[in-house]
């Protein structure tokens, strides 16, 4: 049988200090590689283009590195747009911008990130600086519109578009309401769907690529594709 020995393989020695880098020229790299993916998974120019701006906007805001900032980094930057009369929507935004961009770092640049900065990434949005989606005097116990009820919304919904001033805003709304019900989507996700994000060839109904799905436990939006039922592709068609 033959002896079993030890080989010395050449190669160079794990570095204990942390490797000289650019935060910021890497952190370019990094957002690069971000915009990348959602062009690997098919997102308009349109909604690229809107959602890099506020990444950077958001990145700016924070004024550090994305694996350096802190809860207190979230609280601030949230808390000045608060001050700055921003809708609550637009808060949420910034939010979940920097929460995709984060994940992002830690799925593809967790290992780079430590061996460079000597950061482990832990993601600083938590469950008191996440975007509230219910007020403390939401109606949680009230029951459900009965089917009546929801069929007299949206005859008068129809008859709204029919008298309107402007076709397109009230129809704009009717194709809105109809994808909250059929969908079942948060008016949040709603609101944050594009023209792509429609596609009538998926399925025998169609989907819709929810890109802005809310996660579990504030850990970030979590795309999803939703089927167009009940005729709500019809609706949508209409609005094209």
């Amino acid at each position: 049988m033959a002896e079993a020995r030890f080989q010395v393989i050449a190669g160079g020695a794990v570095p204990e200090e942390p490797l000289a880098m650019d935060p910021w020229q890497f952190q370019a790299v990094c957002v690069e590689a971000f915009v990348a993916s959602w062009r690997a998974r098919g997102f308009s120019p349109v909604t690229i283009d809107n959602d890099v701006g506020l990444l950077e906007r958001t990145l700016v805001a924070l004024g550090r590195p994305a694996w350096e900032v802190t809860p207190g980094d979230i609280d601030r930057v949230v808390g000045d747009l608060a001050v700055k009369g921003r809708a609550t929507s637009t808060r949420c935004e910034y939010v979940q911008i920097f929460k995709g961009f984060h994940r992002f770092l830690q799925a593809r640049k967790s290992a780079e990130i430590e061996a460079a900065f000597g950061v482990r990434l832990v993601c600083p949005v938590d469950e008191f600086n996440a975007s509230r989606h219910d007020g403390d005097d939401s109606p949680a116990l009230v029951p459900p519109p009965t089917p009546e009820r929801v069929a007299e919304f949206f005859d008068f919904m129809k008859q709204r578009i029919a008298t309107a001033g402007k076709y397109g805003p009230a129809a704009r709304d009717y194709a809105m309401f109809r994808t909250l019900y059929h969908a079942g989507l948060r008016s949040e996700e709603a609101s944050l769907l594009e023209r792509a994000d429609v596609h009538f060839s998926r399925g025998p109904f169609g989907k819709l690529h929810v890109r802005f799905g809310k996660g579990a436990q504030t850990s970030g939006p979590r795309p999803r594709w939703v089927p167009m039922l009940d005729g709500l592709d019809l609706v949508l068609r209409q609005r094209r």
